[in-house]
């Protein structure tokens, strides 16, 4: 029986085989280098190669870049090589739309880029053949051989072949590549828009400088996994950035919130004096300053990204950010953190505005205790009332005075009016429209009266449970009257006097010197040059103060100045009670005028209120009996024009008087005795003492 001999395989049958085998790899890879792995498996049994070499043409830029795809020598030269366009047989077998085949490599004179790599290799011949689809061009596939002629015309009518299946996979490889790239730039843009999203979301609601930097530090770090995060804000004064916000989970401790990096010779100074965004490898950082490049490897940083905080031109911090790994950061991120920086700045600007924004509201909620030219609820005051003499003089003292800035000491009994003197040397200067703030020295207790005069921090003692504006703070270009300030006591007339001399101080519980640009007016009814021999108070502190001495006179020294002020009184009192009043009896107006007021004008003010509650009618029915006791006066200060009066002749006065208005009977309801206020007995005692003649 005859075997039959099996036929040996068509060789066209094996080509195509091996082009089905080639179609279905197509199918199966998405990427080049394990396609090209299958390829070249396929193809070593039906081509002769010793290299298969991928090159892809950059439509853009006309350039073909050379992958060595599947070798079994070793490769001579880059793997990767770019080649112009004109200068490979790549553009040529594009061009034609046809293999570029040639026999003898080493004779190639045409292409002097590509013959010099071949040679490198010992290539001999190779063909060239172009990959192209319906979409465009894409480079060309080259078989390469080290032997001379290695490509019979049936070898490269199968190339061809090959290559419209490889064309196919190549475009496939490289659309899913775009994809892959498209997507990864969406998941990019998405995280940064998510990142940008939170930024303005805490810009919008986070009005605490420290909640919107912790917020955004954390919001950067989440989303780009980033080890690292940082705020810097720039403090003038001190020409340093000082590391607010520090996001450093892994921290190894080398750096801390509330560090001062100085601006000049450090790299953070660079980068923000420069305004201008940097990528810093460590490389980069070793080379520009040691000093940060020891605290980054202590920390195990690696790549660094910073940004100055730009907001309308002024810089207001950086940002940084980092990574424990080299070449997280490229200079493509730069943009995007910057517009980071920039939002941070925007909030940090409305955060520094709302926080002034409290200040003043502070300022102002204090301040207004004091400016009563503006918000006066009563009228008792508008004016200084008189015509006297004696007060013309002193007013054209304080005319005088008013336009400088000089210190002003007015002398005078209580309730002369010394503070609507004060107030008019404030109203007539250049001063006007800052603040007038007064102060009582003889009201404040002793332990209270510094920080009254000069503020204090929170916590400077017990009880200090919130920062408060001193006077000269809240009278910066405006004028402070601190009355009775005879009563300062001894150790702080030091300080008072400082001020007057530097123009500066500190609150309590403070270091921080403050500039003020206050003018001092001064008010005291003791004898200051006494109280200087005795020692109560300073010699220096009382010439600085004794620049310009006024002397508010007594109401007994103005006598003529009593009508106008009655009538004023009363008007105010009147108003004020929805009362009204249009005459005053002339025998109640002559008893206030020889009434000595011995509590000056305030004394006659609250004596007018009353007689206004008394009076149900127009007729003010003023109680002049109480004004026949004997007043007792005070000691007038030594700056002071008023004579002396003892008390015999003030006994002497009021008797006389009591006799006069009660036609000069002694005892009885009306007699002078009774109009005293004392026994009818005692008053003829008090006359016999005095020489008073009751015939008289």
């Amino acid at each position: 029986m005859l075997v039959p001999t099996p036929m040996s395989p068509n060789p066209i049958q094996v080509r195509y085989e091996t082009l089905l085998e080639v179609a279905q790899s197509i199918v199966a890879h998405r990427q080049l280098s394990t396609l090209f792995t299958d390829l070249s498996r396929c193809l070593k049994s039906l081509v002769t190669f010793d290299f298969i070499v991928l090159t892809l043409l950059d439509p853009k830029s006309q350039t073909v870049r050379l992958h060595i795809l599947e070798t079994d020598r070793a490769v001579v030269g880059e793997a990767q090589h770019e080649v112009a366009g004109e200068e490979t047989p790549t553009a040529l077998s594009l061009r034609e739309r046809r293999p570029y085949y040639a026999p003898d490599a080493q004779a190639l004179g045409r292409f002097p880029r590509v013959q010099q790599l071949i040679q490198a290799n010992g290539c001999e011949s190779f063909c060239t053949l172009p990959l192209f689809t319906a979409q465009g061009d894409l480079g060309g596939l080259t078989f390469g051989s080290t032997q001379k002629n290695a490509y019979s015309p049936e070898d490269i009518e199968f190339m061809e072949h090959v290559a419209r299946q490889v064309a196919i996979a190549v475009e496939n490889a490289l659309n899913a590549e775009a994809a892959r790239a498209y997507e990864g730039q969406l998941a990019q843009e998405r995280d940064r828009l998510r990142a940008l999203l939170e930024v303005n979301n805490a810009a919008v609601s986070c009005l605490s400088m420290r909640s919107l930097f912790q917020t955004v530090a954390s919001a950067l770090r989440r989303i780009f996994g980033l080890d690292f995060a940082s705020i810097m804000t720039y403090d003038g004064e001190k020409d340093v950035l000082r590391l607010k916000v520090l996001d450093f989970p892994d921290s190894q401790g080398a750096m801390q919130e509330d560090a001062e990096i100085p601006v000049a010779n450090t790299l953070a100074g660079i980068i923000f004096r420069g305004r201008e965004g940097r990528v810093l490898e460590t490389e980069d950082i070793r080379r520009m300053s040691p000093v940060t490049n020891t605290i980054m490897e202590r920390e195990g940083l690696r790549s660094i990204c910073a940004t100055p905080m730009i907001f309308l031109g002024e810089t207001l911090g950086m940002l940084s950010v980092g990574s424990r790994q080299a070449g997280f950061f490229n200079p493509e991120d730069i943009p995007f953190y910057t517009q980071v920086a920039g939002q941070i700045a925007i909030a940090l600007q409305n955060a520094l505005s709302f926080k002034r924004i409290e200040e003043l509201n502070a300022h102002l909620a204090e301040e207004k205790v004091y400016l009563e030219d503006e918000i006066r609820t009563d009228n008792r005051f508008e004016d200084i009332i008189g015509q006297s003499r004696a007060l013309k003089a002193i007013l054209k003292q304080v005319e005088t005075v008013a336009p400088t800035d000089s210190t002003v000491l007015i002398y005078g009994e209580t309730g002369t009016g010394k503070e609507l003197l004060a107030r008019a040397i404030h109203d007539l200067s250049a001063r006007r429209q800052g603040t007038f703030v007064k102060l009582n020295c003889a009201a404040i207790p002793t332990g209270l009266l510094e920080s009254e005069m000069f503020g204090h921090e929170k916590g400077a003692f017990t009880g200090a449970i919130a920062q408060r504006l001193g006077r000269f703070e809240l009278a910066h270009r405006g004028t402070i009257f601190m009355d009775e300030v005879g009563e300062i006591p001894l150790e702080l007339q030091t300080k008072l006097l400082r001020v007057l001399q530097e123009r500066e101080f500190e609150r309590l519980g403070s270091s921080r010197t403050i500039q003020t640009d206050a003018r001092l007016v001064t008010a005291t009814n003791r004898n200051l040059a006494e109280m200087v021999e005795q020692r109560q108070f300073r010699a220096d502190l009382y010439y600085r103060l004794n620049v310009f001495p006024i002397t508010a006179p007594a109401l007994r020294e103005r006598r003529d100045d009593i009508p106008l002020l009655v009538r004023y009184f009363v008007q105010q009192f009147a108003r004020r009670m929805n009362r009204r009043i249009t005459h005053i009896p002339a025998e109640s107006m002559q008893a206030l005028e020889r009434y000595a007021w011995p509590g000056n004008i305030r004394e006659l003010q609250n004596f007018i209120e009353r007689a206004v509650i008394l009076s149900p009618g127009p007729s003010l029915e003023a109680p002049v009996r109480e004004l026949t006791r004997v007043p007792v006066r005070p000691a007038a200060p030594a700056a002071s024009t008023a004579s002396a009066v003892t008390l015999a002749d003030a006994e002497r006065e009021a008797i006389e008087r009591a006799l006069e208005e009660s036609g000069g009977k002694v005892g009885g309801e009306t007699g002078a005795a009774a109009r005293l206020g004392m026994k009818r007995t005692t008053l003829q005692a008090k006359m016999r003492k005095l020489g008073l003649d009751k015939s008289k």
